[in-house]
């Protein structure tokens, strides 16, 4: 099994309840960041026996897998238990046995389409132009220092090809103009969004995915954002914003990045 399998087979355990699978594919030191989950493998595996036995079988729908390195990163739809579908990102490590060793995430729940009718999930899905992946690495992280932490915002329309972007973030609509809108009307509310911080850039291709930390409204924040690169310009954009949870009610100890 490639990486990308391994990390697509460990998710599907949420919803086949395989606690053997998962013991398989998971390192005995397996680190959780998701703060909702302690830590380790015994942890996940009661996870997986704990949504096997609810009255509600839990399902999961992959629609993006990327591979980086020792690091997988998916876009995932899932349905714990009938709690309601929730799109994530999720990124995993391995080690060098091949065992995954680590976890990051992000969640939302699945909303009705955006202003220019796009989902959370619709749209390109060929991944394309791998000889071009450390350019496009080097565009994003150019672009959120740039522009997301607003370092030097007059560069921003060079990052596009005019008013072409296509956008699945649930509040915005598509181009520049989308974008300027919403921030407009964000900024007439006394919402600020902030970035202030990049913890990783992973690509593959024409996909480049950022996790950032902020705060939106003054809440802290983590942000996912996952770019489609066309011919050096940024052409769409899906994202997953997550508030991060006050550290008293943290599982784990290992911090969300």
């Amino acid at each position: 099994m490639t990486n990308k399998e391994k990390a697509l087979a460990l998710i599907g355990t949420f919803a086949s309840g395989d606690t053997k699978a998962a013991a398989l594919l998971l390192a005995e030191g397996y680190i959780q960041h998701n703060l909702s989950y302690g830590t380790g493998r015994d942890a996940f595996i009661s996870s997986v026996e704990y949504l096997a036995s609810a009255p509600v079988k839990t399902t999961v729908k992959n629609i993006r897998a990327f591979e980086d390195g020792d690091k997988v990163f998916l876009q995932t739809v899932y349905n714990f238990a009938g709690a309601g579908e929730q799109v994530a990102f999720d990124i995993f490590r391995f080690d060098e046995e091949g065992k995954i060793a680590e976890h990051w995430d992000n969640l939302a729940s699945v909303v009705a389409p955006n202003p220019s009718n796009h989902t959370q999930i619709d749209g390109y899905m060929a991944v394309e132009d791998i000889d071009k992946t450390e350019e496009n690495r080097t565009l994003v992280k150019n672009f959120l220092v740039d522009v997301m932490q607003g370092k030097h915002p007059e560069k921003t329309a060079s990052y596009f090809d005019g008013n072409k972007y296509i956008q699945h973030n649930i509040s915005i609509a598509d181009g520049l103009s989308g974008l300027g809108a919403a921030l407009e009307t964000m900024a007439k509310q006394g919402i600020q969004m902030i970035y202030d911080r990049t913890h990783m850039v992973l690509a593959e291709g024409n996909f480049v995915l950022g996790v950032s930390e902020g705060t939106f409204g003054g809440v802290p924040t983590s942000y996912y954002d996952l770019w489609r690169i066309e011919n050096g310009k940024i052409a769409e954009h899906w994202d997953v914003m997550e508030t991060i949870a006050d550290s008293s009610t943290w599982k784990n100890s290992n911090g969300k990045f």
